[in-house]
């Protein structure tokens, strides 16, 4: 089987972000046959519809090319307020657009989070996964991976320390490749009945 492709990205522009370190650990708890290639959303300007119609971005082409080539995506997000941060929303409207070339569109999504509080980015996770299914996209929804108290859960190299919250981001992982997985073999039918229909 040829590896499965997984997109990694943070909701945050912070270097020493909690949630790209987590993106980090989850590049080491990956199944077999399985790359995960991270994208930074610095860059990406406020999304405005005059912007768009003079010429997409090219930091934006690169995203959602990314993106589509991919075959599954994993967002990591801090908690802002509540929400999610307003960076990590900007990224995705501009990766939907324009109207009609919505790069996210039935792409196997996995979702974490870390945040300093005690509730480890919960509000926001629950945000961001409506945003996500109404980008018509393959929600796993569990194991829920939240990291609280996140500047405890990382030690002085920057290696996530909470046991748990390993143990179910392998296994976040596993069910975000094996749905992927499953979604490419049932649509290989498809494929087949258009060429040789």
């Amino acid at each position: 089987m040829r590896p499965i492709r997984v997109l990694g990205f943070a909701g945050s522009l912070r270097r020493k972000s909690y949630n790209k370190l987590l993106l980090r650990a989850a590049s080491k708890l990956l199944p077999d046959s399985t790359e995960l290639e991270l994208f930074d959303i610095e860059g990406i300007p406020l999304y405005n519809q005059d912007t768009e119609a003079l010429g997409i971005p090219e930091i934006v082409k690169r995203f959602k090319d990314k993106i589509e080539d991919a075959d599954a995506i994993l967002i990591a997000t801090p908690e802002y307020n509540h929400s999610y941060p307003g960076v990590l929303k900007n990224a995705i409207d501009w990766a939907s657009r324009p109207n009609g070339h919505n790069s996210f569109d039935r792409k196997p999504v996995a979702v974490m989070s870390a945040a300093t509080g005690m509730f480890g980015g919960v509000a926001a996770q629950d945000q961001l996964k409506q945003v996500l299914l109404a980008l018509n996209m393959r929600l796993v929804t569990q194991p829920a991976v939240i990291v609280t108290s996140a500047q405890h859960k990382f030690d002085l190299d920057n290696e996530l320390t909470d046991t748990d919250a390993k143990k179910f981001m392998k296994q976040l992982l596993a069910n975000l490749v094996d749905l992927t997985r499953k979604l490419s073999q049932s649509e290989q039918p498809l494929l087949l009945a258009t060429v040789t229909g």
